[in-house]
C-alpha cells in the first residue's frame, strides 16, 4: 500500500533520509447530520484544488447473481443527474482546465477531479448532483452495459495473460465470493439484470452516509466546508446493509491449474499465498519482501530468473493489498524454450531460503529506501493526498493514520522478514496458475 507521511521522516539505521519538499500534512475531518465524512487537507503551494469521493461499495459487496455492478456504476455515474445532462460531467471540467474519472477495486468506488482552485464550487456541486438524483434510465442502463460487455472483450477476453489474472483469484479463493469474482464481473449477471435491481444498488450503495469526501489543494477549508454543507446536506441518508466479512478462505493443500491463452505467445505462471489483510502486523514486512524479490533489476528474483539463468523475461512480486484476507503474489512471463515448472522451482528455493537464512541488512535498507521514497514522491500532487486521505478514512476510521503509516513500514526488522517467510510461503498455502500460449489440444481444429 504505497501512501506518504508528509513532514519530516524519521531516520533509520544505515539507511540514507528521504528529504520531502511537502509541507506538513494538515487534516480537518467532519460528518455532516447525514453522515458523509468530511476530510480536507489545505496547501497553497500549486493554485489547483482536488476532490475525490469514495463510496464504500466495491464488487465484495456484490451479491451472488449480480457481479459488476459496481464497476457499472463507475460508468452509470457519468451518464447525467437531474441538473446534467449524460456527459456534460467530463465536459464542465474539461472546459475549466480540469479533468476527471473514476474507478473500482475490490473494496471501493471512487470519482474524482482536479480544478483550478477558483473553480472549487463546481467540483462539489457535480457529485452531489449525480449522488442525489443519478439518472438511471432503461436507455442509460443499456448504453452502459454495452459499454461494459465491451470493455471487458477489448481488455480483458482479448489482451494476452489478462484472463489469468482473473483466474488466479478464482483458483486462489474458491469459494471465497468476495474476492474470488472479478470487479468487471460477470457479463451474463448484467444481461440478465433489470432496470430495477440497478436502481436497488444505487439507494443502497450511493447515499452520503457510505460515502468519504476528500479535498485537497489550494481553498480555504471553512469556505469549503461552507459548500459542502450548501450541496451535500440536503441529500438524506440511506439505510445500508452493511458488509459482513465471512471467514477467510481455508487453504489445507496446494492447488494447480494450467489455463490456456490463445493471445499469449510464451508461457507464464502465477504463484500466489494466502496472508492476511492490509494493515494487518504481518502485512508490512510481507511487503517489505515482496521489495527485496522482485523490486526492480537488482532485485533478488530478476536478478537470478532474467540476468544470470534467462529463463524468464519479466518476472514481478507484490501483495495486492485487499482490506479482506490478502494474496501475495508472484507473476513471470517465461523466455522462449522454457517452462513455468523451472520458474517456480527458483521462487519457491528463493523463499524457502530467506524462511531459513533471512535477508540482508543492505537488502532491507534499501527496500526502506524505497518504501520511504514511494510514499514521499506518490502524495505530490493534490489529487493523491485527496485518495490516500479519503481511502483511509473509508477504509480504517481516520484518515490521520496516515501520518502514521510510514513508521509500520520502517520498523520492519529482518527478524520480521525471516518470521513471515516462515509463516507463509508452506506449500498447503500456494496456488499454482500456469499459463500456456494457444488453445487446449481438443479445441484445435482437424
Amino acid at each position: 500500500m504505497f501512501v506518504v507521511q508528509l513532514g519530516l521522516l524519521r531516520g533509520h539505521a544505515g539507511a540514507e533520509p528521504v528529504a520531502s519538499t511537502l509541507p506538513n500534512l494538515q487534516v480537518t475531518r467532519a460528518t455532516l447530520d447525514n453522515g458523509l465524512r468530511v476530510v480536507m487537507s489545505e496547501d497553497h503551494s500549486v493554485p489547483t484544488v482536488a476532490v475525490a469521493v469514495y463510496y464504500d461499495v466495491g464488487s465484495r459487496d456484490e451479491a451472488k447473481g449480480r457481479s459488476g455492478f459496481a464497476h457499472l456504476f463507475e460508468h452509470m455515474m457519468f451518464q447525467g443527474s437531474a441538473n446534467i445532462d449524460k456527459g456534460e460531467h467530463f465536459s464542465l471540467i474539461i472546459n475549466r482546465g480540469g479533468d476527471a474519472n473514476g474507478t473500482t477495486s475490490n473494496d471501493r468506488t471512487n470519482y474524482f477531479e482536479t480544478l483550478p482552485s477558483n473553480e472549487l464550487a463546481l467540483g462539489l456541486w457535480l457529485e452531489a448532483d449525480r449522488m442525489r438524483s443519478l439518472a438511471i434510465t432503461q436507455g442509460n442502463f443499456e448504453n452502459q452495459r454495452q459499454t461494459v460487455m465491451e470493455e471487458r472483450r477489448q481488455r480483458i477476453d482479448n489482451q494476452p495473460y489478462v484472463p489469468s489474472m482473473l483466474r488466479i483469484n478464482e483458483l486462489a479463493y474458491g469459494d471465497y465470493y468476495p474476492y474470488a469474482h472479478s470487479t468487471i464481473g460477470d457479463m451474463q449477471d448484467l444481461v440478465d439484470a433489470p432496470l430495477e435491481a440497478v436502481q436497488e444498488f444505487f439507494n443502497m450503495y450511493y447515499a452520503p452516509n457510505n460515502a468519504v469526501l476528500s479535498i485537497s489543494g489550494d481553498f480555504d477549508a471553512n469556505e469549503a466546508m461552507r459548500l459542502v454543507e450548501k450541496y451535500f446536506a440536503p441529500i438524506p441518508s440511506r439505510e445500508r446493509t452493511e458488509f459482513v466479512e465471512p471467514p477467510p478462505p481455508k487453504q489445507t493443500s496446494e492447488r494447480t491449474e494450467a489455463m490456456y491463452d490463445s493471445n499469449a505467445t510464451l508461457p507464464a505462471f502465477h504463484l500466489a499465498y494466502h496472508i492476511p489483510a492490509n494493515r494487518a502486523p504481518d502485512h508490512y514486512p510481507l511487503e517489505m519482501l515482496s521489495l527485496i524479490l522482485g523490486d526492480g533489476e537488482s532485485s533478488r528474483l530478476y536478478q537470478t530468473l532474467v540476468k544470470k539463468k534467462e529463463i524468464c523475461q519479466d518476472v514481478a512480486v507484490g501483495t495486492d493489498d485487499r482490506r479482506g484476507p490478502d494474496l501475495f503474489s508472484v507473476w513471470a512471463v517465461m523466455s522462449s524454450g522454457h517452462s513455468p515448472k523451472e520458474a517456480q522451482d527458483v521462487v519457491i528455493a528463493e523463499l524457502a531460503r530467506i524462511a531459513k537464512k533471512g535477508v540482508t541488512t543492505r537488502e532491507l535498507e534499501k527496500a526502506k529506501n524505497r518504501m520511504s521514497a514511494a510514499f514521499v514522491f506518490g502524495l505530490q500532487s493534490n489529487m493523491a493526498r485527496a485518495k490516500n486521505l479519503a481511502e483511509f478514512e473509508l477504509y480504517w476510521g481516520d484518515a490521520n493514520l496516515l501520518m502514521l503509516e510510514l513508521d509500520h513500514y520502517l520498523s520492519v526488522s529482518r527478524e520480521d522478514i525471516q518470521r513471515v517467510a516462515k509463516k507463509y510461503f508452506g506449500a498447503s498455502n500456494r496456488t499454482v496458475l500456469d499459463v500456456l500460449p494457444g488453445v487446449p489440444p481438443a479445441s484445435e481444429e482437424k
